[in-house]
């Protein structure tokens, strides 16, 4: 994949605006999205979808956060999982979608699975 240095940039910045967020947490999918982001420099909380073993219980624990930063895959069952988590949080957390769209628009589309953003790990090291 062709990285460019502005590109880069925007990536770094996105980074370091997501650590910026205070009382926040980021949801991904799975492992691979985690690791992905970790290995691009963000050092907050992130959790798993997938590590709940549902749903509602993934939206219990999540409610206490004030806010919600979703991260999901651009794919129909990441879309899907998006819908459903709006749905059950909006009344009790605020959720944040800013940064999927800042992170689409970085990539110009490039990225479709948070997994992916390891392309940009050796630019980090």
């Amino acid at each position: 994949m062709q990285i460019t240095e502005g590109e880069f940039q925007d990536v770094r910045n996105f980074i370091s605006l997501l650590n910026s967020q205070v009382n926040s947490v980021v949801i991904v999918e799975g492992k691979r999205d985690s690791e992905a982001l970790r290995k691009i420099g963000f050092s907050g909380t992130v959790l798993e979808l997938h590590k709940f073993g549902g749903l509602i219980r993934f939206v219990d624990f999540v409610a206490k956060y004030d806010r919600v930063i979703i991260l999901l895959d651009g794919d129909r069952k990441g879309k899907y999982l998006t819908a459903k988590l709006i749905e059950q949080l909006q009344r009790r957390t605020k959720i944040d979608l800013s940064f999927k769209r800042r992170l689409v628009s970085i990539t110009k589309g490039k990225i479709r699975f948070i997994e992916q953003l390891v392309c940009y790990e050796s630019f980090f090291s």
